[in-house]
């Protein structure tokens, strides 16, 4: 009798159902939205907010899988890829600018996170750095470049909240350090991919500043200019996932 199969948390998906590359996203519409664009694409499994896709990009298999909101789940969800045996993943979403050159529709392609994300503190110590893998960074960079894209490069900050809490936080001190924009998941993917030996990365699109820095009533973002980064970051991850070494 062979044994059981394990079933990966969240994901709800076993050894051997995964491609080596992921692109992963919160949003489960823009998971299938991505999915659209790939040849011979085909949904796997669609589980709460976890949403999985296959498809092929450039002829390179790649799988589309959502994480939802928030670092808690979305870390169940990266550890059970990395669990499975994936080799390369990049987030795409959207993020808060932090500095006044990331204005809505500005593309950030990250180089590292800080981890004020309130679970990776739990998987290893505080000093352990959540950086991005230098390759997927210069298979980024090239892909923005062969498609004209603008793009700024820079740390990026991993927050466990959208809004300002009484006790405040270090949003406005890591703006002072130059850290590009703000986020909510992108830090324990990196923690978890130095453990795994996998190869990650991100590429973020701002849609309005950070909250801390300016009142929420001023979240106004232009859509269209939003979507059109957005879009843009997609292509560009894409490109970087199937040109990759893995």
């Amino acid at each position: 009798m062979s044994e059981k199969e394990t079933v990966y948390p969240c994901i709800r998906l076993s050894e051997g159902q995964l491609e080596d590359r992921v692109l992963t996203c919160g949003d489960p519409a823009r998971a299938k939205k991505i999915a659209g664009m790939l040849d011979n694409s085909r949904c796997l499994v669609l589980n709460r907010e976890f949403h999985t896709y296959y498809g092929e990009w450039k002829g390179v298999p790649v799988n589309v899988i959502s994480h939802g909101v928030g670092a808690g789940g979305a870390a169940i969800a990266f550890e059970s890829m990395m669990k499975i045996g994936i080799k390369a993943i990049v987030r795409v979403g959207t993020c808060g600018g932090m500095q006044k050159e990331i204005t809505a529709g500005s593309i950030i392609i990250s180089t590292g996170a800080c981890r004020d994300d309130g679970v990776s503190e739990k998987m290893v110590p505080a000093g352990y750095p959540a950086v991005c893998d230098t390759d997927m960074v210069k298979a980024l960079d090239h892909a923005a470049e062969a498609r004209g894209i603008p793009y700024f490069q820079g740390i990026t900050m991993t927050n466990a909240l959208l809004y300002g809490s009484l006790t405040g936080s270090n949003v406005k001190v890591y703006a002072k350090a130059n850290v590009k924009a703000m986020e909510n998941e992108l830090a324990p993917l990196l923690v978890l991919a130095g453990i795994y030996g996998v190869k990650a990365g991100g590429i973020l699109t701002a849609d309005a500043p950070a909250f801390e820095l300016i009142d929420a009533s001023e979240y106004q973002p232009d859509e269209s200019v939003v979507q059109e980064g957005v879009e843009n970051s997609i292509l560009v991850a894409l490109d970087a996932l199937a040109s990759l070494e893995v």
